[in-house]
């Protein structure tokens, strides 16, 4: 076989991998660095707030944060389908379906135990689940957010069963991050500041049959300077 002909195929074999290999969105050059400490449930602004909670209750109001995170992404991202936030989740609600249960039969004793009546806690439950779920809603940073959910449904994947807690306590506080819009980091943004624009003066005893009276009103071109939006 010819070089050319060995060359044809390997390159024919590349690009059979890459073909059968999904690609995964990349937004910018280079992507803020998002991580962070893992959580135990009980920081401020990781969550709806839990008094009294147990650290097996923090651990299963993370978890359920997490679920609503996958989720929203789910609805939010499907605008790059090539990072799969909708089979994530699906994936995850199949793969973790007992230990999401017992984390929300956890949340429910809890929310019932701290309230006065068990209606009180239902409410509660109810309350804390919408305030979470509203709590991941975001446009101007929706890049990042879709991004790192990608990356946290697709370790869950591969996740042993039981240990998607693992995967909130540790990944909670990144999805946080990812809230908050950052952009390209590789190169700096440019600030383009503008001179002024000379435009003519519009006084009325300056234009005569619409055309501009020296004479009276100077040059017609002046500065003026626009305020800043």
């Amino acid at each position: 076989m010819s070089k050319l002909g060995v060359a044809g195929v390997v390159a024919a074999l590349a690009a059979g991998m890459l073909a059968g290999t999904p690609a995964t969105a990349q937004f910018y050059f280079k992507s803020k660095d998002l991580h962070g400490d893992p959580v135990r449930g009980d920081e401020p602004g990781i969550g709806q707030p839990m008094p009294g909670a147990t650290p097996e209750e923090l651990r299963a109001g993370v978890v359920w944060n997490m679920r609503a995170a996958l989720n929203v992404a789910a609805l939010q991202c499907q605008f790059e389908p090539s990072l799969m936030t909708v089979q994530n989740y699906n994936a995850v609600l199949s793969d973790h379906k007992a230990e999401l249960a017992k984390s929300y039969d956890t949340l429910t004793k809890y929310f019932i135990r701290t309230a006065k009546t068990k209606k009180d806690g239902q409410n509660a439950l109810d309350q804390f689940g919408t305030r979470t779920y509203s709590g991941f809603a975001t446009v101007a940073a929706q890049f990042g957010f879709c991004t790192t959910s990608s990356s946290i449904g697709r370790d869950a994947l591969y996740a042993p069963r039981g240990s998607f807690g693992d995967i909130a306590l540790m990944r909670m506080r990144e999805v946080r991050n990812s809230l908050t819009p950052w952009g390209e980091q590789q190169f700096p943004r440019a600030q383009v500041y503008l001179p002024p624009a000379p435009l003519p003066r519009f006084d009325k005893p300056c234009w005569k049959k619409e055309i501009f009276v020296v004479e009276k009103c100077g040059q017609p071109l002046t500065a003026v300077t626009y305020a800043a939006r």
